[in-house]
């Protein structure tokens, strides 16, 4: 779902080329997008009206495809960041295509993406942490205390993403 995300993101921007589009995507991410993601993605959205073709002419070239984002795409764009499963909380591409684009939800569906993969990494980080205290092999202990280590981090990052009051 986050190169759908990536891609719709984009075009809510401004409208692309295919080749145009992948390029934004990667250099925004760091994520090489492949046309064989690429293409069909944009073949589905136009095929449910989210996404308009149009042909731009090229001197003594064939014509190359603009895509423009319509209507159904801006709110499918609006859904797909704003519903955030329980089962793709703990991707963390997932995760971050949704943060890189909070611009386009309120506070209140901010808030409620940083919860569920808040609850994600808290429930994994109980479950990695039983695992290490069992390790008697002190290497496996220690890669399973660095993962640990890096969710730690994460988790204060989530905190400062999403300050509510707990009082």
């Amino acid at each position: 779902m986050w190169i759908e995300i990536l891609l719709l993101s984009k075009l809510a921007r401004e409208p692309m080329h295919g080749y145009e589009l992948r390029k934004a995507v990667e250099a925004s991410t760091g994520h090489t997008l492949s046309n064989n993601s690429l293409y069909p993605t944009l073949r589905r959205f136009v095929d449910a009206g989210a996404v308009s073709r149009s042909a731009e002419e090229q001197e003594a070239k064939p014509p190359r495809h603009v895509y423009t984002i319509t209507d159904v795409g801006r709110e499918l764009l609006h859904d797909l960041l704003a519903d955030f499963p329980p089962e793709l909380a703990l991707g963390q591409e997932e995760f971050l295509a949704r943060v890189g684009n909070f611009g386009w939800l309120s506070p209140a569906e901010r808030a409620r993406v940083l919860e569920v993969r808040e609850r994600a990494l808290t429930a994994e980080h109980e479950r990695l942490t039983e695992l290490a205290a069992g390790q008697a092999d002190p290497w496996s202990r220690a890669a399973l205390r660095h993962v640990l280590s890096r969710f730690d981090a994460e988790l204060r990052w989530l905190s400062e993403l999403n300050p509510r009051s707990d009082a």
